[in-house]
């Protein structure tokens, strides 16, 4: 009788779904997904701190709209330092970049606690978001390895709830602690305790299987940055770029301004703004689960295709709203929030689930960060423009509606270009054993 095959020596990803159904193969992917959701948990929870305390950091140091948006811009650099980290992802292991990330947060959140100067304050959130960039990075790619093909567009809805779910917690302290007249920079007093108990969650995490099987053959000390541009895959590589440009120029406004437009353009009290969030944000994450669905359903590219569309829509029903003179401003943002909220964080799964499978296991992080840099450049373009044009647009709301529209042109492309890799294994949608056979350089 054959005996039965040795679960540790054979990736998730490959093992069939009876196997992965035992109980050592289950308890495996539930270890995996829960430290990993813990580790996004307070990653959410520190790169919400700055867009929700923005009306009060703005008060603090003496900044108006255009100020504000340039130190947005300067923020957006943090993108250079993530692309470094995302490199050695596939370097040196998932694990190991993990570790480095959630010591550095904390220490990053406790410096711009302590910081006077706004160039001081600055330059620890690009440092915070660097390495923050990174464990997201590292979490997501870990979670597209640890699942098999059914799950997989699943595990990246449960990386997005933990995420969500630690923003959601720095919305529900802000109004608690207005109200009580704590500054606002408490919520970094609270990120930077979290230098006690994030680090256990990152040693405890285990390293990729697949990651260790790539470096053990080689590949991952042969392959290049650029590899991701080698002829197999120059045309899904030069689509996202473009892509990437449109989506983070567009997230960049509706998701750092939301509480801004909410307090200081239409007038809602910090309770008000943070009840809105609140129930948006729950109520929106609905759209990570309805995003699995829908990538498992009927796959990752019409998933991102319909709900990037939508996400231009729900944008300008929020940020061009409410008319004048309506009776119930909150409604109207709640509703117009509840529904951004829902599809932004499904096209965020179906693009998740997508990137993670379109590249090999030497180059999976390696690509996040390219595209993390070239999100740079557009999320710096489009504070950019938000800063000098605020004024002659007649405020950032509406600017942030104008960036709204690229997400349409963005999805398009994204439907028109990039393969579609639902059902299919790692190795399969990644091109796995042509980049292995013809070398990196091929």
């Amino acid at each position: 009788m054959a005996s039965e095959p040795d679960l540790a020596a054979v990736p998730v990803d490959d093992q069939p779904l009876p196997l992965y159904e035992t109980e050592a193969t289950r308890a495996y992917a539930r270890k995996v997904v829960l430290l990993v959701a813990g580790i996004l948990f307070y990653q959410g929870y520190a790169s919400a701190i700055v867009p929700i305390a923005s009306p009060w950091i703005a008060k603090s140091f003496s900044l108006d709209q255009s100020a504000l948006a340039a130190v947005f811009a300067w923020m957006a650099f943090a993108y250079l330092g993530a692309i470094a980290l995302a490199r050695m992802v596939d370097r040196f292991g998932r694990r190991r970049v993990m570790v480095w990330s959630m010591l550095a947060m904390p220490i990053s959140v406790l410096g711009a606690a302590l910081s006077t100067h706004l160039a001081s304050f600055v330059l620890c959130l690009i440092l915070m978001n660097s390495f923050g960039g990174a464990a997201l990075a590292s979490g997501i790619v870990i979670v597209a390895e640890a699942m098999p093909i059914a799950l997989r567009a699943q595990g990246q809805s449960w990386a997005g709830l933990a995420a969500a779910a630690g923003a959601g917690f720095t919305i529900f302290l802000m109004p608690i602690l207005d109200r009580g007249g704590i500054s606002w920079r408490m919520l970094l007093w609270i990120g930077a305790a979290g230098i006690v108990v994030v680090p256990l969650l990152a040693r405890a995490l285990p390293e990729s299987q697949r990651w260790e099987a790539a470096a053990e053959s080689g590949d991952t000390s042969r392959a290049r940055f650029y590899d991701i541009f080698v002829p197999l895959y120059r045309k899904r590589s030069v689509a996202l770029t473009f892509c990437t440009i449109f989506a983070m120029a567009c997230g960049e406004g509706i998701t750092t301004y939301a509480y801004f437009h909410a307090v200081s353009v239409v007038g809602l009290s910090a309770a008000a703004a943070s009840l809105m969030m609140l129930i948006g944000g729950g109520v929106g994450m609905l759209g990570f689960p309805a995003g699995a669905w829908s990538a498992e359903k009927f796959g990752r590219v019409p998933t991102v295709v319909m709900c990037g569309i939508a996400v231009a829509a729900g944008g300008l029903l929020f940020y061009w709203g409410p008319p004048g003179h309506f009776a119930w401003p909150f409604t109207w943002l709640m509703i117009a929030f509840c529904l951004l909220n829902i599809v932004n964080n499904a096209v965020t799964v179906g693009s998740n689930a997508a990137f993670t499978e379109l590249y090999p296991t030497a180059l999976r992080g390696t690509s996040i960060g390219w595209f993390a840099l070239i999100g740079a450049g557009a999320s710096l373009s489009a504070e950019a423009g938000l800063s000098r044009l605020a004024k002659p647009l007649g405020g950032i709301s509406n600017g942030v509606g104008y960036l709204a529209l690229l997400a349409i042109p963005g999805a398009v492309l994204f439907g028109l270009t990039i393969d579609e890799t639902r059902g299919l294994s790692l190795d399969e949608s990644a091109r796995e054993a042509a980049f292995e056979g013809r070398g990196s350089r091929a």
